[in-house]
């Protein structure tokens, strides 16, 4: 019996690289006898960069078409777990099981919230709180481009998450959140997903999570269970 390809996205102002290589990931993955498809976002790593807002509206459509043909387990971190509900949403049959960490209740806050994250990437403003401080040390990185982090989060038309896009999702769906994480509760996603269970990280901040072990086991549990 043939496995899935799992697809890996990463968070927002890093890559597949750091995320997923740096952490262990992809060489877990091989040991569990799974193809691993790491992909950069656009506006990160090894993605086109554009530094026009407007380019970033076809930021899920332009992952998708990297994609395998067939239905993949896809994994997902941050915006990459943001990128991927919306994906699976819209695409639900090129999906055979979902593992989204570090997304929560912020999916439905106002957009606003984030707004000044824009102007510490481009550095019209002076990082106020450890959580923008720490966004703007991922930007420093060598395969990062602090234009074009800006202009994703100022992109013009993002694509909403909504109750009715989520109700779409028929693949079974892991969420992984720490408990210290600012983005939870999880609980205003969970109830909005058909098939879905938490793993709930202790002591987990939003920015340890993709090198904690107990996301790690909890994916390759999940992505065991689900073949």
């Amino acid at each position: 019996m043939s496995h899935p390809p799992v697809v890996l996205v990463h968070g927002i102002a890093t890559s597949s690289a750091r995320t997923w290589g740096d952490n262990g990931w992809l060489d877990l993955l091989a040991d569990a006898g799974r193809t691993a498809i790491p992909l950069d976002q656009m506006g990160h790593g090894s993605a086109p960069r554009p530094t026009d807002p407007a380019a970033y509206d076809r930021l899920e459509e332009e992952l998708l078409e990297r994609f395998p043909a067939e239905p993949v387990d896809a994994i997902g971190f941050s915006l990459g777990a943001r990128t991927l509900l919306t994906l699976a949403s819209a695409h639900p049959d090129r999906f055979h099981s979902l593992i989204v960490a570090g997304v929560g209740a912020n999916l439905f806050r106002p957009a606003g919230e984030m707004g000044s994250i824009g102007g510490v990437f481009d550095g019209s403003v002076e990082p106020d709180d450890p959580t923008l401080r720490y966004f703007s040390a991922l930007a420093d990185a060598p395969d990062q481009d602090r234009e074009a982090l800006a202009a994703l989060v100022r992109r013009p038309h993002p694509i909403p998450i909504t109750a009715e896009g989520l109700a779409n999702i028929t693949c079974p769906v892991l969420v992984v959140l720490g408990d210290k994480d600012f983005v939870g509760p999880a609980d205003p996603l969970l109830e909005k997903l058909p098939d879905a269970r938490l793993v709930t990280l202790r002591n987990v901040d939003h920015f340890a999570t993709p090198k904690d072990f107990g996301f790690i086991d909890a994916a390759l549990e999940f992505l065991g269970a689900s073949l």
